[in-house]
């Protein structure tokens, strides 16, 4: 059997400066790369002083642009196909964070992940299937793929929060919709945030619950901080 390709991307390390207790782990959308969702960090890390950030580029690179990555390809967008490719990205995605959590010595109860637009789907696709739930999921402008095998694919439940603008027009804001009816029928705790005017991307209001849903979920990233 091949060796799953090994992931690299940037990292923020913990802003207390000590080790980490806590691992926040953003995958980012098709045509982009780690960089793109490290931006986010800055952002998050005065508040959760104790947690180091990661955002792995995707294992493949973009096959609709000449720069960026994927986590799948999206140039057949039937439902069977991209769960095919989010198949064969699970493991790959996996195989990283394992190592990252045995490396600093974390368990998935340490562990968030944060996916935007096809890095929702991902982190979506691949937690729920995890042997052990992590802490949390925050999904941004993204969808739900697998519904219809869910009740028997479904192995964690982690509590999830989906954001999604209302006006986006790559991901359907439908899809929000769609994926808290999936999850919650399959026994997930769900927290949906609609952004009315909003397009497909992350704003201040998307930020502040992401960070919110993280400090819930994430007490030990918080440590003695107010």
């Amino acid at each position: 059997m091949d060796t799953p390709p090994s992931l690299f991307g940037p990292r923020l390390a913990p802003a207390s400066g000590r080790a980490p207790k806590a691992l926040v782990v953003l995958l980012h959308g098709v045509g982009a790369d780690g960089q793109d969702l490290i931006g986010l960090a800055p952002h998050w890390a005065r508040y959760l002083p104790e947690a180091e950030f990661l955002a792995p580029d995707g294992p493949e690179p973009c096959d609709m642009a000449p720069f960026g990555r994927q986590w799948f390809s999206l140039q057949d967008r039937t439902p069977a196909v991209m769960e095919a490719g989010l198949r064969a990205a699970a493991p790959i995605v996996n195989g990283f964070l394992d190592q990252a959590l045995t490396e600093r010595g974390l368990t998935d109860a340490d562990l968030a992940l944060v996916g935007f637009s096809q890095g929702t789907m991902t982190s979506l696709y691949t937690a729920l299937r995890r042997p052990r739930p992590c802490a949390a999921v925050v999904g941004y402008s993204g969808a739900l793929l697998g519904a219809q095998t869910l009740a028997r694919d479904i192995v964690s439940r982690p509590p999830v929060l989906l954001v999604h603008g209302e006006d986006d027009g790559v991901v359907p804001f439908a899809a929000m919709t769609a994926a808290s009816q999936a999850l919650r029928g399959a026994g997930v705790e769900v927290e949906t945030l609609a952004r009315p005017g909003l397009g497909h991307g992350i704003d201040p209001e998307g930020l502040v619950a992401g960070l919110d849903m993280l400090r819930r979920h994430l007490p030990q990233a918080i440590g003695g901080a107010a």
